[in-house]
């Protein structure tokens, strides 16, 4: 099964940035995005940002993947 996961991006330095959730940071490419700012909450999937979320649908989607038990709760 493949999952992408709602993280906030932290740092941003060219085509990489840092992402972070719950304490969890991660390296990640974000060259398939385009005008990505700290702050913004991203969908992460095998490395990369994929797509952009708001606040609203980033929390609920990391509800929902804690409900099902593909990530741990906070």
């Amino acid at each position: 099964m493949c999952i992408a996961v709602p993280m906030n991006v932290t740092e941003i330095n060219g085509d990489m940035g840092v992402v972070e959730y719950s304490g969890v940071k991660r390296n990640v490419g974000l060259m398939l995005m385009e005008d990505i700012k700290i702050g913004d909450w991203v969908l992460i999937h095998a490395g990369f940002a994929i797509s952009r979320l708001n606040p609203e649908d980033a929390q609920e989607t990391l509800s929902l993947l804690k409900e099902a038990g593909l990530i741990d709760a906070d």
